[in-house]
């Protein structure tokens, strides 16, 4: 130990200082000083996999025989307070690092060595203990599943739950109403609330389903395929109890990759789930906007709804009130498509027998089921949950849409309807009252073919002519 508050270190490209209160050794330091490029830290769920992986891969190894259970046990104890978040402080390597991850794994490595060293009172070697039966380049792949599908099954999927649920308590609440249906943001014939949002429901359900249908391809994990895919230095069954081991650990159903050749050359599961990932982000971009539109105004705007007032919208226009809420969602979408972009193109990074854009990976998957899953969240409780429908305006805007001609269509004829549409907005009239003075139909047949509740059905049959 040095007075400067450093020890020295060695590794097999010589002598260098590191924090004498770091759990971290050299390799660790080295990439700390490499890397002083983003500020970025690997995700604290990447983390947790790296732990989880440590753990499996000593209790195969103590199964085996391979590993002394002094130490295997040392290792497993270490390895689950770097899965309970307990030393996430001593993971500093910036995301930006070598692009097989090897930073991030020697950073497990070390971290858990020196704590196993204490427990077991004897050393344990990062590289001959911790890391005994791996290489950086089947962990890393394997943590990139691995914690995908935790972010997945215990963020993600619950918040689109969650999501669909308040869409669906909403339909049962206003679901009834009938307002202006729009395309090309243009009149078109009415629909009601609850026709309108079960399209959002849909999207979210089907993109749930979408992600869901990765889960057989992220289940493979490269554990086992070693330096290159051959397995070299691991006992042939070490792979299939690792992943059973790390089943169990992780609550997940996994199992031994079917090709090592694939699963350490390319990523093509993360790519597919960054995916799937973008599609709900579109998705949830469009409800932000249907939700934006509806409530603009109040009085130049559509000013269908309400949103909760959350804060203040302006810092010199008093009394403005902004849609926070779905801006800060179309934002998260925007960033989850961008880093499907950086994911698409990391992808494409596998050069032979390894894929080198690993970290970037990793951090830009994990950021999208973060911001998707609080997104969702927050989109459900502060803006879907609690807008009010501002009924005045709704019926005023259905009272004098001249598209509803449409429905006399079959009676009267495409060039008539068009006619009396253009008179009725130009005259801001009803488009009742001037049918009424272009067809032979009676009030009675205009009033029951032009019911906007039974035009949200299908529309009805008509019985007379003119």
């Amino acid at each position: 130990m040095t007075q400067s508050g450093f020890r020295i270190e060695h590794d097999s490209l010589g002598e260098l200082k590191v924090p004498a209160d770091a759990l971290w050794g050299p390799q660790t330091q080295r990439a700390v000083e490499n890397f002083p490029i983003s500020g970025l830290r690997m995700p604290r769920d990447f983390i947790r996999a790296l732990g989880l992986i440590k753990w499996a891969a000593a209790t195969a190894n103590l199964e085996l025989d391979a590993l002394d259970p002094k130490r295997a046990g040392a290792i497993q104890k270490a390895s689950l307070e770097v899965i309970e978040g307990k030393h996430d402080s001593q993971f500093p390597v910036d995301v930006f690092q070598t692009g097989s991850g090897t930073s991030s794994n020697m950073n497990a490595n070390e971290v858990i060595a020196r704590l196993a060293s204490r427990f077991a009172g004897l050393p344990v070697h990062p590289n001959d203990h911790v890391n005994m039966s791996q290489s950086s380049n089947d962990v890393i792949p394997t943590a990139i599943h691995l914690s995908a599908l935790l972010a997945v099954e215990q963020h993600l999927l619950p918040a689109l739950a969650y999501l669909n649920a308040v869409i669906s308590r909403r339909i049962g609440e206003i679901g009834d109403i009938v307002k202006t249906g729009r395309t090309h943001l243009m009149d078109a014939m009415p629909v009601t609330f609850g026709q309108e949002m079960s399209g959002w429901h849909a999207q979210i359900e089907h993109g749930t389903a979408r992600v869901m249908d990765c889960r057989p391809r992220l289940q493979q994990i490269a554990l086992g395929g070693t330096a290159v895919g051959t397995g070299i230095n691991a006992d042939p069954k070490f792979a299939t109890l690792a992943a059973r081991y790390l089943s169990v650990k992780s609550g997940l159903e996994l199992r031994a990759s079917t090709n090592y050749f694939e699963s350490l050359s390319s990523q093509d599961a993360a790519v597919e789930l960054s995916g799937q990932l973008k599609t709900l982000a579109v998705s949830l971009t469009k409800i932000a906007n249907d939700l934006r539109w509806m409530n603009s105004g109040p009085l130049a705007g559509l000013g269908e709804i309400s949103l909760p007032a959350l804060q203040p919208g302006s810092s010199i226009m008093p009394g403005k009130v902004n849609p926070v809420i779905p801006e800060a969602v179309a934002m998260v979408a925007a960033q989850v498509i961008g880093n499907d972009t950086t994911i698409t193109i990391a992808g494409q990074s596998g050069n032979f027998q390894l894929n080198v854009m690993l970290p970037v990976i990793a951090h830009n998957l994990l950021q999208s089921v973060d911001l998707l899953s609080n997104g969702a969240r927050v989109l459900a409780d502060a803006a879907i949950g609690g807008f009010t429908v501002n009924q005045t305006a709704v019926d005023a805007a259905l009272e004098r849409n001249p598209i509803l001609i449409t429905a006399l269509n079959p009676v009267i004829g495409y060039e008539l309807g068009a006619k009396i549409a253009k008179q009725a907005y130009a005259e801001k009239r009803s488009v009742r009252d001037v049918a009424a003075e272009n067809t032979k139909l009676s009030e009675e047949e205009l009033n029951r073919l032009l019911d906007p509740r039974e035009l949200t059905r299908g529309g009805v049959k008509a019985e007379g002519g003119g």
